[in-house]
């Protein structure tokens, strides 16, 4: 006979939302039980944010010496040491993986069955010798690297996210499929790194972001070596003796072989679905993931999916967001619905690349009043002393000065980010941004300076310079 369990909540996942479900409810004293089939802390802490983060730190280090002379200070070439620069990756692991861990959960008052879940009927879920009815369910088992149907490609060995960092020894060449975020971010650090590196993108790189800012970001990594080639499809792949792979390549305007040491695919993320047994729950889904309503809410009113499988933006911090809005609705009945417009992203190359709102280009088809800002680093005293001048942001403000959308590429832009984000879920104005005081000098003086460049033409204002003039003569 299975094990029974009647908690109050059953969450499926134990990943980032996952996770922030299961503890905020158990800290209200909540019974909670929490199903996870793989490794605890999900893909974030495993595969994907934490060691990439890593890994890109290792690259900027390894650059920033090379740019040294720049500032006066002679340095040797940096040697790298792939080995320790990925030790150094499990380590940044290792340090966070007890805040997910098992025995943190299970002293919370958890109960954690490392099993794989499914559905047996609208109100029961089987994991392992475990059954359980829960009162609510909370379907957080995040998305997995999509891996495209090229012919060959089953045939040679081949990189994801989830292996990637397994990797012992540099890379010779690595060749990636995919130019999204998670692609360039990785092309950029094994460059730095020592490695070769090709990338291939079906359409245009980075894509999904503003292409005035996009461009800033693609034209630093074509200085630095990467070799990114655009509107091209993969025919096959196959492999070029012992340990190498060669993959054959062909555009409007290229057809070649690209041979490396490595591939490593990037093309995108599917939604853990196929172990659920959805249907038998009365679950709607299609192939983005599970149809939910604004407020998270699956076609099976027990059920909440958040995240990745939930069909949107596939963020960690949309996760935590998600679990945040479950969390209020669950325990304390409040209403909670997602805002899509308010969630920032960004993209952790060098320069960063952060984006919150609508682009111009959404902002025009809209047909409404538009204004588009733009201030660059180059203008910003301590961009100049730290020779960090390249981006700019650009803002999209409608009637009034309202903001409607801030694009950020440079350096620290995702944490200039974490002020746009303010702004624009507290619904503030240009000149909410004009009135505050800035610390100088700093990267974040570059925002102020484009809210005021928003009034410049009052001072050439013919009526408000009368006006001056008259309360001139009031002494």
């Amino acid at each position: 006979m299975p094990i029974l369990h009647r908690p109050d909540i059953c969450v499926i996942g134990a990943g980032s939302g996952g996770l922030t479900v299961a503890a905020a409810a158990a800290s209200f004293g909540v019974p909670v039980v929490l199903i996870e089939r793989g490794k605890m802390g999900g893909d974030c802490l495993n595969y994907g944010c934490v060691p990439s983060k890593a890994l890109i730190a290792a690259g900027k280090q390894a650059h920033r010496l090379s740019q040294a002379a720049a500032f006066g200070v002679s340095s040797p070439a940096p040697e790298i040491d792939f080995d320790e620069t990925m030790r150094h990756v499990r380590r940044a692991i290792a340090a966070i993986a007890p805040n997910d861990s098992v025995e943190r959960f299970t002293a919370l008052g958890v109960t954690v069955i490392p099993a794989e879940a499914r559905f047996t009927d609208p109100r029961t879920v089987v994991a392992g010798d475990h059954e359980i009815r829960a009162r609510r369910f909370v379907i957080a088992t995040g998305s997995s690297p999509v891996v495209p149907p090229i012919p060959g490609l089953d045939g040679i060995p081949f990189l994801t996210n989830e292996t990637i960092f397994e990797q012992e020894s540099r890379p010779g060449h690595l060749v990636i499929i995919g130019g999204g975020p998670v692609g360039m971010e990785l092309a950029q650090a094994h460059r730095r790194l020592g490695s070769d590196v090709t990338v291939i993108e079906a359409g245009v790189a980075l894509g999904k972001e503003d292409p005035e800012l996009a461009a800033v970001v693609l034209r630093q990594m074509r200085t630095e070596g990467v070799e990114i080639i655009e509107h091209a499809k993969v025919l096959r792949a196959e492999r070029n003796g012992v340990a190498g792979i060669r993959v054959h390549v062909e555009g409007a305007e290229v057809s070649r072989t690209v041979e490396g040491s490595h591939l490593l695919v990037a093309a995108g993320r599917r939604p853990n679905l196929e172990a659920l047994a959805l249907e038998r729950a009365g679950i709607a889904y299609d192939a983005k993931g599970i149809q939910v309503s604004g407020k998270l809410r699956t076609t099976n009113r027990r059920v909440y999916a958040i995240g990745d499988v939930a069909g949107g933006l596939q963020f960690t911090h949309v996760a935590n967001h998600h679990a945040g809005l479950v969390i209020r609705a669950l325990l304390f009945r409040l209403p909670a619905r997602q805002r899509p417009g308010l969630i920032p992203r960004a993209t952790f190359t060098d320069p960063e690349l952060a984006h919150i709102g609508i682009t111009e280009a959404e902002a025009r088809e809209s047909g409404g009043k538009v204004t588009v800002l733009r201030s660059p680093f180059a203008e910003n005293d301590r961009a100049q002393t730290e020779r960090l001048t390249q981006g700019f942001i650009k803002l999209i403000a409608g009637p009034r000065g309202r903001i409607l959308g801030v694009s950020i590429v440079g350096q620290g832009a995702a944490e200039m980010m974490h002020f746009w984000s303010l702004a624009l879920s507290k619904r503030l104005t240009l000149r909410d941004i004009a009135g505050y005081v800035a610390p100088y000098p700093t990267l974040g003086e570059v925002g102020k300076r484009m809210a005021l460049s928003y009034y410049a033409g009052v001072a050439g204002n013919h009526l408000v310079r009368r006006l001056v003039g008259f309360l001139r003569l009031f002494g």
